[in-house]
């Protein structure tokens, strides 16, 4: 029996919100930190505002979103490409619902996805439609969480 292939990502976390005390209070420090990974720019993340964060950067419950937004489109791109399925256009609106529990904790009960796709003729919409569920067997990010990802798409066809 062959074994899985393995991938490893690496990235790194820098916390930039020390204000000089350092953690000495909960209110003494920002939530401010920068994401990155060899040879790609930095991404400026925070806490969410409800959390003391800073709304003009990602916080990580935006990035787990937009992780599972990205994994559906990649993964319905390769099975519209494999099945014959030209796609003009995507664009996908994704709403996450998270749950705060007890004593600060809290969990993600369900993301929804809304793509949008355009595709080149009118008789690859009803494809493009039943292709989702494929995309989102395929999808790694998730196929690794623990909630519902559902998907409510829409297909138009492209003019001209």
């Amino acid at each position: 029996m062959p074994s899985a292939r393995q991938h490893t990502y690496e990235t790194e976390v820098v916390w930039t919100g020390n204000l000089g005390t350092g953690t000495d209070s909960y209110r003494s420090y920002r939530r401010t930190h920068d994401v990155a990974a060899a040879g790609l720019p930095a991404i400026a993340g925070s806490a969410d505002p409800h959390f003391r964060g800073d709304a003009d950067r990602w916080n990580p419950e935006q990035l787990l979103l937009a992780a599972l937004s990205q994994c559906h489109m990649l993964s319905y791109l390769h099975v519209c490409a494999v099945n014959g399925v030209v796609v003009t256009a995507y664009t996908d609106r994704a709403t996450g619902t998270m749950e705060e529990t007890g004593g600060g904790a809290g969990h993600f009960t369900r993301a929804l996805l809304h793509p949008h796709v355009e595709v080149a003729s009118p008789d690859m919409a009803d494809k493009a439609r039943t292709l989702h569920a494929e995309a989102h067997h395929l999808c790694f990010i998730a196929n690794s969480v623990n909630f519902p990802v559902e998907h409510e798409p829409t297909v138009t066809v492209a003019e001209g």
